[in-house]
């Protein structure tokens, strides 16, 4: 049987007498239970409580025994609140107007004076048809984000090197469990997709994968993004807001660049991790949540607790299992079957359905070092195809702005500033692996700055 706790009931009758019994029966097991004498309310009523069913007397007026009243205020719930049902309250002897009341939308009939048994049974089957649709409703706007969510990655995870045959295998296993995960790679090299596919392949995967960017979010926001905060807690909080950690609720949490977290956001992200409870600011109840974490960064944390910048026993709970994704340089085998990937999926995006990557060409993407990894790759064939002005992607069309081919590349281009910035980033990216904290205290930038330019430049 289905808790009611969560279900809303409206009773509308013009006799106090009923509205009060009613309400006494049916306060104990029905979470929300308001009554009213008057069914001009209704509207109003509607609104406010967005009631999940509603007990609707057929006569109001003195002396009236039709049972019009009550037929055209049923047909009114139904044209302000088609998902509400309505359980038609009618005298003994009225049984054929109840009938017409349910071929115009009523789901079932109670006849006064009523048995309070009966009456509580029919009350709490209509009422677990009211959750159980809306259970269903639930899942298919999960299963659309989903969807949508997967179809915005252009791409999934390819290879068949034995890193990432390892990788598949270790996915595999992990993904039977609700074990915390911690994903280690470079800038580009497919975290999120491995972070996906375990939620994929989880029992929770027709609930939500909620991806947060922890290095995106302003250290003031912390608390207020992740517990949520009630309306009024501080200057700009004008209406209740969830955080992430319930909005992840029986999904996936995956915190990308975890390493940016400060000790005092570490410090409240291991009591709730640990407890498995929020408190959102502005109330002191907590909140229960259930959900699988997944982690990943660039970073070193077992150097950054070395460094006294990340907390040991954050780490400890959050990397149960540790992933490696290796970079595309340490698995060029998989370039072939990356790049033919991308080439498929762009000809169909870009309706050049004949576009073909020569082996010429392929043998230079294999030789490029690619500092930004598979993002990079991807987004050079990207650029490639839009360029091309033939059938075939040739070595011509892809130019790489690294070290390698920097004299080239000055000859032509007349030393233009931009297109030096661009070098001068990539080789920042190439020497620390990625890395774009170490990245940006290079180029005295600061993360925020560098990921502009990453953007400006396509490199993201």
């Amino acid at each position: 049987m289905k808790d009611l706790q969560d279900a809303t009931v409206l009773i509308i009758d013009d006799e106090e007498d009923i509205l009060f019994t009613l309400k006494i029966l049916l306060k104990s097991h029905v979470g929300h239970v308001f009554t009213e004498s008057n069914p001009f309310h209704l509207p109003r009523l509607i609104r406010q409580h967005e009631p999940d069913l509603i007990l609707l007397d057929l006569n109001f007026r003195a002396n009236a025994t039709t049972g019009e009243e009550g037929l055209n205020w049923l047909a009114k719930i139904k044209t302000l609140s088609p998902n509400t049902e309505v359980i038609i309250i009618t005298a003994h002897g009225d049984v054929d107007i109840a009938v017409k009341a349910l071929k115009q939308g009523a789901s079932d009939f109670i006849e006064k004076p009523w048995h309070n048994e009966k009456l509580l049974s029919t009350v709490r089957s209509t009422l677990e048809l009211v959750l159980s649709r809306r259970e269903i409703n639930h899942l298919e706007k999960t299963r659309a984000t989903l969807n949508n969510q997967l179809q915005a990655l252009n791409g999934q995870m390819v290879g068949e090197s034995k890193a990432i045959e390892q990788i598949f295998r270790t996915i595999g296993k992990v993904a039977r469990t609700d074990a915390n995960v911690l994903i280690l790679g470079e800038n580009g090299t497919g975290k999120e997709m491995v972070a996906r596919a375990i939620h994929q392949a989880s029992a929770r995967k027709n609930e939500v994968f909620i991806k947060v960017d922890v290095g995106a979010i302003p250290e003031t926001l912390i608390e207020s993004e992740f517990f949520g905060h009630k309306k009024g807690a501080f200057t700009d909080a004008h209406e209740d807001r969830i955080g992430r950690f319930e909005a992840a609720q029986n999904g996936t949490l995956f915190l990308d660049e975890i390493g940016n977290l400060s000790l005092a956001a570490q410090s409240k992200f291991l009591t709730a991790i640990q407890q498995m409870v929020v408190t959102p600011i502005g109330t002191n109840q907590a909140r229960p949540i259930n959900f699988r974490l997944i982690c990943a960064t660039n970073e070193s944390l077992t150097d950054m607790v070395q460094r006294r910048s990340f907390r040991q026993d954050l780490l400890y709970r959050i990397n149960t299992i540790e992933i490696h994704v290796p970079p595309l340089r340490e698995r060029i085998g998989d370039i072939p079957i990356l790049a033919k990937y991308f080439v498929e999926t762009f000809k169909e995006k870009y309706k050049t359905e004949h576009l073909v990557l020569s082996p010429e060409a392929l043998k230079k993407l294999e030789m490029h070092s690619w500092p930004g990894n598979i993002r990079e790759l991807r987004h050079a064939i990207e650029r490639a195809i839009i360029l091309s002005e033939s059938d075939e992607l040739r070595p011509e069309d892809f130019r790489f702005s690294d070290s390698s081919d920097l004299s080239e590349s000055d000859e032509n281009t007349g030393l233009n500033i931009e297109q030096m910035e661009r070098k001068l980033i990539l080789k920042a990216l190439q020497l620390h692996k990625g890395n774009i904290t170490k990245a940006a205290e290079d180029l005295g930038l600061t993360r925020a700055a560098l990921y502009r330019r990453l953007d400006k430049f396509g490199l993201q």
